[in-house]
């Protein structure tokens, strides 16, 4: 048939708009702590992958950077683009650990977008070293959660699990996922 349609099913036309869209929210620990052993290096590869896939799935990225004193958004609900790569390149680590403050404007921003956009499919991935010297009681997030485990050397605390575990979080350290 050399690729004639064959049946009266076959000449509908289906809106790619059709299908839910699907948001990426990345949260990033650029904390000084995260500067050892290479992790903020390790963690910019994994975010160059993710930056990619979600330009070739058409997913919508969200950016959440907790760096220095406080959390600051970079990019919310916007599709992939070269000034993400731009960013990434100049990404570096530096001052304290705002990532408390990071998951409560995000959880904030996650409802919002959730009620402006109910059909969107939303996934969460935090990058975090885990070395926080003490968190608030943080409730679970409002989608599904991945925490990446970056944290590298001699000596681990192991935070991270425990980080997730408290969030309703998924767990994997940073060198399962650069196996895949």
């Amino acid at each position: 048939m050399r690729g004639r349609p064959t049946q009266r099913e076959h000449l509908l036309l289906r809106a790619r708009s059709a299908r839910p869209q699907e948001l990426w929210l990345v949260i990033v620990d650029a904390s000084a702590s995260t500067r050892r052993h290479g992790a903020l290096s390790r963690a910019k590869g994994l975010l160059g992958q993710l930056f990619e896939q979600a330009y070739r799935q058409r997913a919508r990225l969200a950016v959440l950077h907790a760096g220095g004193q406080q959390a600051r958004w970079l990019w919310q609900g916007q599709k992939a683009s070269a000034e993400l790569r731009a960013w990434l390149q100049q990404l570096g680590a530096g001052g304290g650990t705002p990532l408390p403050d990071a998951l409560r404007q995000a959880a904030d921003w996650l409802a919002r977008r959730q009620r402006q956009k109910p059909g969107e499919r939303q996934r969460l991935l935090i990058l975090t070293d885990g070395r926080l010297r003490a968190w608030p009681t943080l409730a679970p997030l409002p989608c599904p959660a991945l925490l990446v485990d970056i944290e590298s050397g001699p000596v681990r605390l192991g935070r991270g699990r425990q980080l997730a575990a408290e969030l309703g979080a998924e767990y994997q350290p940073i060198e399962a996922l650069a196996c895949r």
